[in-house]
């Protein structure tokens, strides 16, 4: 049982945590002050120390290399005892478990150095063979240009082994370099170390610099996890070096490890700014869930696509206020932008739809336009609109339409003359709509609602959680949801759609709605008690594995049964001993 780690927030595999020392240290941090080696036991055997809970206590182990044979490893594994102080056990990819520790040093992290494929298989196997609320590691390898990319991997704790190496080596690190002492004319810093004149630097400055560089570094890289930014920042800062970039390109493609640990939403918007960004996990996880999940309900109505808008939601934008005029409700619109993909109306508050900003150049790369032509393929492929209406300018957008309409066989009606806003343009556009009939308000509202339950819940969850009698309430964006009673007058509010990020917060009715239909619900059970306020992770007896931070959940238990969102992953609410598994909205005593 972990008693002595508790992560606080998570961003990503990335997290703040505590190490709750008897004085606590926030993670990811560097550990050398807090830190006890008990010794190797391969020159001798070793008692177990005595401990306590001023340092992290690393226990008598036995260090393998790389490349190990799994027989050998297990032969000469260690057999941790399970002490009442803080511990940390030493593992190699081939022998990690729980071994009631409170943090785990990865043996042969040193030499993934350079190994972008080798390290990012190792932390990942490695994180997912200890408990989700443990500590992982990194000895001898962390610097300032790569600390960043080793916490975003999902690494805790490091030391400053090869900080202080390279120091003495004369090598000068910094956050995009690493220099020779003697090529530097001027140091290019004002830490403690480098408040001197040049010419009486020498290495033992060089390693007080680099450890400071180190630990300024971390800082820098804990404010990104607590303001959700740390993907944006490792974007840039990988590419200070062939082996971060790798690194993080090979991160991306381990699709279902980052997913699990990614939020449905956060707080901060996403900063477009390299091709790296469509690989992000939530870009790829709104496309997935917009071309398997969302279902379009404006049957009668062609789709009319247009471009993004600077400002967010697009429907607050001038540009897109014209095409509402010109379009008259008379057809279904969906907004095409790099690198979201496809956004229909009734999403585009959904995040990350209103949560990105993006670097304007007035070209679209060759990787923006197949991947958004893909998402735009998809997204067509299996609906049945009457006429499919493209309203774009011709950088990129038109080259994307004309792909998709030779991929799926179909004719687009295409109405921009010049630009989307000019007169000629916006009166094509009313042209090509008339004769289609107008969807009403009401429609516009429920098919919101709807739309929204089923990028969120799964395929078909607006229909079977609102059933055919759903009435709306309120002036978009802040819809109700209410039931409607048999004699034609409203029911018990359903769910509320939240503006800030685009999803539905359930009342008990609603949450009730979701058990009793036939889409998969999320859950988390408890122990014999009736909540308030949150449920720590001790109250929690089984959680859904396809539970993610930011999840609507039903929160179930003998004497319970309440509706409320995730703060940790379903499988570490199974792991967890520390910390609030879900907040709760509403309860109820059974």
């Amino acid at each position: 049982m972990t008693e002595y780690f508790e992560v606080h927030e998570r961003d990503g595999a990335a997290r703040l945590a505590e190490l709750r020392l008897a004085d606590p240290v926030t993670t990811p941090a560097v550990v050398d002050d807090h830190l006890a080696d008990a010794g190797s036991l391969w020159p001798t055997e070793r008692d177990v120390p005595e401990g306590d809970e001023s340092v992290l206590t690393v226990l008598p182990h036995r260090g393998l290399p790389g490349g190990t044979p799994e027989e050998v490893a297990e032969a000469f594994a260690v057999d941790y005892p399970d002490v009442d102080y803080p511990s940390a056990a030493v593992v190699s990819t081939e022998t990690a478990d729980d071994d009631s520790a409170d943090a785990y040093v990865l043996s042969e992290a040193a030499g993934l150095v350079g190994h972008a494929e080798a390290f990012v298989e190792a932390v990942i196997e490695t994180r997912e063979a200890i408990p989700d609320d443990t500590a992982l590691m990194l000895s001898g390898v962390a610097t300032p240009r790569n600390v960043a990319t080793l916490v975003y991997a999902g690494v805790d704790l490091v030391d400053r082994d090869r900080a202080v190496v390279r120091g003495t080596q004369g090598r000068y690190l910094t956050t995009d370099d690493a220099y020779f002492l003697e090529d530097l004319d001027e140091l290019p810093c004002s830490c403690p170390a480098c408040r001197q004149p040049r010419e009486e630097f020498d290495r033992q400055d060089c390693v007080d610099h680099n450890v400071n560089a180190l630990e300024a570094e971390l800082a820098r890289v804990r404010r990104r996890i607590r303001d959700g930014r740390l993907r944006d920042y490792v974007e840039g800062q990988a590419r200070q070096d062939q082996w971060l970039t790798a690194t993080m390109r090979r991160l991306d493609q381990q699709y279902a490890y980052l997913e699990r640990h990614t939020p449905i939403y956060r707080r901060e918007e996403i900063t477009a700014a390299t091709e790296d960004t469509m690989r992000r996990v939530e870009i790829q996880r709104f496309a997935q869930r917009v071309t398997e999940r969302y279902r379009p309900r404006f049957d009668e109505q062609p789709l009319v696509i247009v471009p993004c808008s600077a400002r967010k939601p697009y429907s607050d934008s001038q540009s897109h206020e014209q095409y509402h005029r010109a379009i008259q409700f008379r057809g279904h619109m969906a907004s095409m932008t790099s690198p979201i993909g496809v956004v229909p109306q009734e999403l585009e508050l959904t995040y990350p739809a209103q949560h990105y900003d993006s670097v304007v150049t007035g070209q679209w790369s060759a990787n923006e336009i197949e991947f958004v032509a893909d998402v735009l393929e998809r997204y067509l492929d299996g609906t049945d609109y009457p006429e499919v209406i493209v309203h774009v300018p011709g950088e990129g957008y038109r080259e994307i339409c004309e792909r998709v309409e030779e991929r799926l066989d179909q004719s687009f009606t295409y109405t921009v003359e010049d630009h989307p806003t000019t007169a000629d343009s916006l009166a094509n556009l009313a042209g090509a709509l008339e004769g289609y009939p107008k969807y009403r308000k009401r429609e516009r509202q429920h098919n919101t609602l709807r739309a929204v339950a089923d990028y969120q819940f799964g395929a078909g969850a607006g229909d079977e959680i609102f059933g055919d009698t759903l009435t709306a309430e309120g002036t978009y964006p802040q819809l109700r949801a209410h039931g409607e009673r048999t004699d034609g007058s409203q029911g018990e509010q359903l769910a509320a759609l939240t503006q800030q990020y685009g999803v539905l917060g359930l009342t008990i009715a609603g949450a009730r709605q979701w058990v009793d239909s036939d889409v998969s619900v999320k859950r988390v059970a408890i122990d014999d008690f009736v909540p308030h306020g949150s449920v720590l992770a001790p109250g929690v007896v089984e959680a859904d594995d396809e539970i993610r931070v930011g999840d609507e959940v039903v929160i179930e238990g003998p004497s319970a049964f309440g509706v409320g969102r995730a703060t940790m992953p379903g499988p570490a609410m199974d792991e967890a001993t520390r910390g609030i598994a879900c907040q709760v909205r509403h309860v109820e005593e059974q």
